[in-house]
């Protein structure tokens, strides 16, 4: 199971990184555009929409709310000191030998670059960045965050400095 913050198989100290994937906040946009709106026309105008804008509201706040539930369940990202969370998908830290260094610009790629995502999401989602990770018995994969230079660091408290000499 996925410890959540402040859960006891944390120890009660909650994550170490965490990224929800989306805030709740974006769900209000809509309706607040539409309250804006709605104050724009009763000042300006003689005609106010007072069934259309509702409906408007209505209507972007459950598709705002659809992409805010399946972004949280798909693109978060929790680490504990036992295990990291990548989507749905959970890796034992114990499983981890090395965190690779970043890509270094200008060279071939390196292994762990082309190598699976973590996550059930065929690649890293947009606007986050890869971090490689060698994998017991030799696997590469990719994690990945929006603060992947956060993420990278606590992972290498974890892991160790092994990584830090690794090559891929």
């Amino acid at each position: 199971m996925t410890a959540r913050p402040g859960s006891d198989a944390t120890g009660g100290a909650g994550p170490l990184f965490h990224e929800p994937g989306a805030r709740w906040g974006a769900v209000a946009l809509g309706p607040a555009f539409c309250m804006v709106a709605l104050v724009v026309e009763l000042v300006t105008g003689p005609v106010v929409h007072w069934l259309a804008l509702p409906i408007l509201a209505v209507v972007l706040a459950g598709f705002s709310y659809v992409t805010v539930v399946a972004a949280r369940r798909h693109v978060s990202v929790e680490l504990t000191p036992t295990t990291l969370r990548q989507g749905t998908e959970e890796l034992p830290v114990a499983e981890i030998e090395a965190v690779l260094p970043p890509p270094d610009d200008g060279r071939e790629p390196q292994r762990w670059e082309t190598a699976r995502s973590l996550g059930e999401l065929s690649d890293v989602p947009r606007r986050r960045t890869a971090v490689g990770l060698r994998l017991k018995g030799g696997v590469f994969v990719r994690a990945w965050a929006k603060d992947a230079d956060e993420l990278r660091a606590r992972l290498e408290e974890l892991v160790g400095d092994s990584g830090q000499t690794a090559t891929s």
